[in-house]
């Protein structure tokens, strides 16, 4: 409970949730478990004749996990949200995946330091700068 009050980043706080309640209505929710919402009115937008669209994420906030169709939508690129009228993908696109950086599974090359490997030996065509 306490967490809910004072916490962002674990999901949305006792306010935000009030907020949503009394001010938005739910327009869909992605793969991820992130719910979308749109104002009910205009009235706290700040463009007149705009709603407001805001992401409820699902456990952990963190804007990469947002989907460039739903990201799309957030930012008013288009009008019609993705579960009315979804982005036509291309046979070369790859699935929306999160930013990985500073989770256990972030990606680490060989060699890394926190892989435990060593750097691979130069080979030969550099040289170190040292000042004269």
């Amino acid at each position: 409970m306490l967490k809910s009050i004072f916490t962002w980043w674990n999901g949305a706080t006792l306010g935000a949730l009030f907020t949503v309640w009394r001010r938005g209505v739910l327009v869909g929710t992605d793969e991820m478990g992130n719910k979308y919402y749109q104002a009910k009115d205009d009235s706290d937008s700040y463009d007149k004749g705009r709603l407001r669209r805001w992401v409820m994420y699902s456990g952990y906030a963190e804007a990469s996990k947002v989907s460039p169709d739903w990201h799309g939508w957030l930012h008013h690129t288009f009008e019609e949200p993705p579960t009315k009228e979804p982005l036509k993908r291309q046979a070369w696109e790859k699935d929306h995946l999160p930013n990985m950086t500073g989770t256990i599974n972030a990606w680490r090359p060989k060699g890394s330091i926190s892989r435990g490997g060593e750097r691979q030996k130069a080979t030969g065509d550099y040289e170190a700068w040292r000042p004269e």
